[in-house]
């Protein structure tokens, strides 16, 4: 993610949080920052492993995208 992403997610976080206090930046928004943040990172290797194994009909992009489901 670039910094412009980062803070547009993290104001998206604070603005989703409404019993969280928005003077400040709790623990809960960074975890979920993180969390976005990981989401997103994994999303783009998955796409690039897509484009790499044409011929095995996007098994790297799969096994990628099922990480994040265990």
């Amino acid at each position: 993610m670039t910094q412009d992403e980062i803070l547009q997610t993290l104001r998206e976080v604070i603005a989703e949080a409404e019993n969280f206090t928005t003077w400040t930046v709790s623990t809960p928004h960074l975890v979920e920052l993180v969390k976005r943040a990981v989401e997103a990172e994994r999303e783009a290797c998955a796409m690039i492993g897509d484009s790499m194994d044409p011929l095995q009909d996007g098994a790297i992009g799969r096994a990628i995208r099922a990480r994040g489901q265990a």
